[in-house]
């Protein structure tokens, strides 16, 4: 009967040894194999950048879209285009084209009194006098 303890003792502790070598290689798959949890994450972020790349095509082309249908069947629209592209007039006007900074801009001031260290071209340069 001793042996049968001794038996019945060493048997479980090889059968959670075992156990336990089984959980953490399943684990280890589960984790860091191909296919795994973390390349499973990994394309679902990838997923998610390609669904907001996609909206804003989606939005750009549907902008486009009009635009090619305002192109297609208004004369208002073929007039702006030759007006801000080209810059037509019609006879006896004065056109003033105006334009929309962003509230973001900040102007740049040189002062042209200050001595910059700005390059030049070199064909700007003249040569050397003698």
């Amino acid at each position: 009967m001793l042996i049968l303890r001794l038996f019945d003792s060493i048997s479980s502790k090889v059968l959670l040894g075992l156990a336990i070598i089984l959980i953490a290689g399943f684990q280890y798959a589960y984790y860091f194999s191909e296919g795994g949890a973390l390349d499973h994450q990994k394309l679902t972020q990838k997923i998610e950048q390609q669904r907001e790349i996609n909206a804003e095509l989606k939005e750009r082309n549907r902008i486009l879209a009009a635009e090619v249908y305002d192109l297609k069947n208004g004369v208002e629209a073929i007039e702006e285009h030759a007006r801000l592209d080209l810059g037509l007039i019609k006879p006896h006007e004065t056109f003033i084209q105006m334009s929309t900074i962003s509230t973001q801009y900040k102007p740049l001031y040189v002062n042209p009194y200050q001595n910059s260290d700005l390059k030049t071209n070199e064909s700007d340069e003249l040569p050397p006098t003698e």
